[in-house]
């Protein structure tokens, strides 16, 4: 434990230089055209073959916005206007944090990725809810069907028990 600090760090022995180990953030996008949400279906593991969000993990030098947008291009081929952030869920059992944002599908000109097997636009009714990779994006989804239910989108937080 360097001096001043509260935690355990990996501290080099040569040169006393501290090496960090911190959380990291995945980002993404609910996004929907006329009712339908996008979702895509993992190419990858972990969870090859469940559907998810367009999400990823953020990249240096680039803002939680932009990685939305740029995961999204990525993993659907899709165009998004992004509105405000939505979700954000700590997953302490990874050491990680999920934001995600609300976003409108631009065209309908989308495609697969190199990370997804297929995409599509998805009624509420339709949603394989069963088939949903990750808890965060079930969460996620459900706040979002919820919202639009009551007409109205708030902000919501919250964490995952670290289980």
């Amino acid at each position: 434990m360097p001096p001043g600090d509260s935690l355990p760090r990996y501290v080099c022995d040569a040169c006393g230089e501290i090496h960090y180990q911190n959380p990291k953030l995945v980002v993404g996008a609910v996004c929907e055209h006329a009712g339908r949400i996008l979702l895509c279906r993992r190419a990858i593991e972990p969870r090859y073959g469940y559907w998810t969000l367009p999400a990823g993990f953020m990249e240096n030098d680039e803002t939680a916005a932009q990685g939305a947008v740029r995961e999204t291009l990525e993993e659907a081929g899709a165009r998004i206007a992004l509105d405000a952030p939505f979700s954000l869920i700590s997953v302490p059992r990874v050491n990680q944090v999920h934001l995600f944002y609300r976003a409108r599908v631009l065209d309908l000109e989308f495609k697969p990725g190199e990370e997804s097997l297929e995409v599509a636009l998805v009624e509420e009714a339709a949603v394989p809810w069963k088939d949903i990779a990750f808890r965060t994006v079930g969460i996620t989804l459900r706040h979002w069907f919820a919202d639009r239910a009551q007409g109205r989108y708030g902000f919501h937080a919250e964490d995952l028990p670290l289980q």
